[in-house]
């Protein structure tokens, strides 16, 4: 049971009147064969912090029908607004507007977007020269690596030597917020930011001089079979088939260490992912080489993928330049295991919108497998059911408009601005609220009050909704376009009808998370 679980079931609120007493412990009596505890992980990374909020602030923006209860503000750290009890915006004028947006959309689009704009890696306005030769020089990129690596070490000390609670321990909001949630902000601003600060990229460039230096040092006569040809043997080439399998496999790995494992904020449980990560990247590094780590490490995969979006890239002859985001977008490598990554990003967003409804945690409280069994099971079933949906889209295009080849990963690159949306409505207040809770605590100073909401409730809500609906109708444009360019014109505008219904089935998904 986790050790948050007093407070967890003091901030539950129940479905069904009246509401039951509060007992001294913090407990809430209810009836029923097992206790209720919320199985989000990011919530139970600073549920402790939270305790200890005055009732009345965490309680602004909830309903005068229920109690004050710290149940509210856990909901904002997870996802900015999270149920309809407090969310100040009428179901009804939510979904009207999300569909007017898309049809809206859907239909100028088919009147005045003929052919295709988009130009993908070829676009762009060069910045000046003085800003690329630095962006490029050996020194920048060395201390960035170096920064990268630094701030590994910092989480790695505090994970071995710092306290087994998140609210006096940095490393799980550096683990979960800054490097999880933060990686979104960074690179739409700055690129694919990862790829210069990943520790894993360093360490692997360290090892490898160090072989190399030792092996210069033994005779050839002394070496091992697998060395006889000497520290220039080239590594082995990545299979053409394994595409971002990889980076899928590790991302839902690292969504289920959050929001599904028993104890995701304890030292024990990330310091063994972290063993157990390092040691996969780096044995598949060695094999590999370098290049394993645009394709396989989850984190870097993810921070390239949102990349795509930044006004900032690179074109095709390596120039960087200033771009419209679509055209970065149209430039998605169509890859193997590209829909299935974004479909992992999709829908484990989903499951943590839906993980701390009080039908779902009683269900896995009660369920014969376990807590942790059927919830793994439910994060599953999200991102299955989201990849489902994407693959019947694909087949039905394919019967309106023809033979396509690759159609499942032909309009993928469309769902990453909804996967932004998603992640935008659901991290922003957490990261607001806790990224800077989680540098003061690095710098050694306990923060006695919790950081203020950075907008009211009415506020959050409103960016929600616009954030899910406008991560759909962006990704209707993208789709539209590759549209129009793989379709004769008589077929564009109906071979776009499959991808509309699926942008409103995920609409009405994820606006549907947000009011229940």
């Amino acid at each position: 049971m986790s050790p948050a679980l007093p407070a967890l079931q003091a901030l539950s609120v129940l479905p069904t009147p009246p509401v039951p007493p509060v007992l001294p412990s913090g407990a809430i009596s209810v009836p029923g064969p097992a206790p209720i505890s919320a199985p989000n992980g990011v919530r139970r990374a600073f549920v402790d912090r939270l305790a200890d909020r005055p009732a009345d602030h965490l309680a602004e923006g909830v309903g005068d029908h229920l109690p004050h209860q710290p149940a509210d503000p856990l909901a904002t750290l997870a996802h900015g607004i999270g149920s309809q009890h407090d969310l100040p915006i009428s179901p009804f004028y939510a979904f009207a507007g999300a569909f007017t947006a898309l049809f809206v959309s859907f239909l100028a689009l088919g009147l005045l977007w003929s052919t295709s704009r988009f130009q993908g890696a070829r676009s762009g306005r060069p910045l000046p020269a003085a800003v690329q030769r630095v962006a490029d020089a050996p020194a920048t990129r060395t201390a960035l690596r170096v920064l990268g690596l630094a701030a590994a070490l910092f989480v790695l000390l505090h994970l071995l030597l710092g306290p087994d609670d998140p609210a006096r321990n940095p490393a799980p909001g550096a683990v979960y917020v800054l490097l999880w949630v933060g990686l979104v902000p960074a690179s739409l601003l700055l690129g694919p930011v990862w790829s210069l600060l990943n520790p894993l990229r360093t360490l692997h460039r360290l090892l490898h001089r160090l072989l190399h230096g030792l092996l210069r040092r033994i005779p050839t006569a002394r070496r091992g079979p697998a060395f006889r040809r000497g520290p220039a043997r080239p590594p082995h080439p990545l299979p053409s088939w394994l595409g971002l399998w990889p980076a899928a496999i590790g991302l839902f790995g690292f969504t289920w260490l959050e929001l599904v494992s028993p104890d995701p904020a304890s030292r024990t449980t990330l310091l063994t992912a972290l063993v157990v990560f390092v040691t996969v990247q780096l044995g598949l590094a060695a094999r590999f080489g370098e290049s394993w780590f645009a394709e396989g490490d989850p984190f870097e995969a993810y921070s390239t993928l949102l990349a795509r979006f930044s006004p900032l890239g690179r074109r095709d002859d390596g120039r960087l330049v200033l771009r419209n985001p679509f055209h970065g977008l149209d430039a998605t490598p169509e890859r193997p295991g590209l829909v299935a990554t974004v479909c992992v990003l999709l829908g484990s967003t989903a499951y943590d919108g839906f993980s701390d409804n009080p039908s779902w945690i009683n269900t896995i409280q009660t369920s014969p497998l376990g807590r942790t069994p059927a919830a793994t099971l439910g994060l599953l079933g999200s991102v299955t059911l989201v990849a489902t949906l994407y693959c019947l889209c694909a087949a039905a295009t394919r019967l309106v408009s023809g033979p396509l080849p690759g159609p499942l990963t032909a309009f993928a690159h469309s769902l990453l601005p909804i996967a932004l949306g998603y992640l935008t409505a659901h991290y922003f207040s957490l990261f607001v609220t806790e990224a800077s809770r989680t540098v003061i605590i690095a710098g050694g100073v306990d923060p006695a009050t919790a950081p203020a909401p950075p907008l009211d409730p009415g506020g959050l809500a409103a960016l929600q909704v616009i954030a899910v609906v406008t991560g759909h109708v962006l990704g209707v444009v993208a789709a539209h376009d590759r549209s129009v360019r793989l379709f004769p014109p008589a077929r564009a505008v109906a071979g776009q009808l499959p991808l509309l219904a699926l942008m409103i089935t995920y609409t009405v998904g994820g606006l549907s998370l947000l009011l229940n």
